[in-house]
């Protein structure tokens, strides 16, 4: 993956999906060589010029103006995740520091997933790697301890294994706000080599991962439900929310799970976390 080809794919991706009625324009019904809207089309919406289009489009966003490509992005109807990632990739990646894979849990943080009794608690990495897990979370999603470092990430658990034993309606729907997020992911932290190489990784890995990731899927991470089918307890249904840590480089977010209060699932994680 290199800068231009990710802005250009991403453009393309987008430009394919509308349609001239989606965006207020005629369509005089003639067989289109091209899907989705014509560059001129997005161009004249955008109210930009073709060749300044032209340019972003080929991967050259560095000479485009902000308020090009706010114009870009609402022509192409994107929304507010989309378009923070359309400025992060229009522009040189910032130095990006190597914080490494295995980076120390800062002790505060070992204390604070401990004290969580009734929250399964993981502590993700940049590259959705489990840096750090709480006792009821190994209890919800297996032994963790148990994985081989370099496949202890979400992005595993989700395409490889039991897929945390996710109903299979459901997996679908995890898997592909996984690699939406991991899109975010690799927008904000553009350079990070083992950010890149994990997703290098998983392409290989998983024809499931490399379908969805061609399709430039791209919303940050925030409330989502997971109802698992647990082998101890039965069916568990979790409301997550990840939590960003933004003073702890090696640290992405700390991402919670709870049940709904007074539920069969609350109930359930009470059993898995008793001695």
């Amino acid at each position: 993956m290199d800068d231009r080809s990710e802005l250009s794919d991403f453009l393309k991706s987008r430009r394919a999906r509308l349609r001239p009625a989606d965006v207020g324009l005629r369509d005089y019904g003639k067989v289109r060589r091209v899907e989705g809207l014509r560059r001129e089309e997005l161009a004249r919406v955008a109210g930009v010029s073709i060749a300044h289009y032209t340019r972003l489009e080929q991967g050259r966003g560095d000479s485009v103006s902000g308020d090009v490509l706010d114009a870009v992005g609402a022509a192409l109807r994107l929304d507010p995740d989309e378009l923070a990632h359309l400025r992060r990739i229009a522009r040189r990646p910032l130095p990006c520091a190597d914080v490494g894979a295995s980076a120390d849990v800062p002790v505060g943080l070992r204390h604070l997933m401990r004290s969580f009794t009734l929250t399964p608690a993981l502590l993700v990495g940049r590259h959705t790697q489990i840096i750090g897990w709480n006792q009821l979370a190994g209890a919800v999603f297996g032994d963790l301890a148990a994985l081989p470092e370099d496949h202890r990430t979400l992005s595993h658990l989700l395409f490889t294994g039991p897929r945390l034993w996710l109903r299979p309606t459901d997996r679908e729907r995890a898997a592909r706000a996984h690699v939406a997020h991991l899109r975010v992911l690799f927008g904000r932290y553009r350079g990070d080599a083992a950010l890149t190489a994990h997703i290098d990784h998983m392409r290989e890995l998983s024809a499931d991962f490399t379908r969805m990731w061609a399709e430039h899927p791209v919303a940050q991470a925030r409330s989502r439900t997971y109802v698992l089918q647990h082998p101890v307890v039965g069916e568990l249904t979790l409301h997550g929310e990840l939590v960003s840590l933004p003073d702890q480089p090696s640290c992405c977010g700390l991402d919670l799970f709870a049940a709904e209060p007074g539920s069969a699932s609350e109930r359930a994680l009470r059993k898995l976390g008793s001695p």
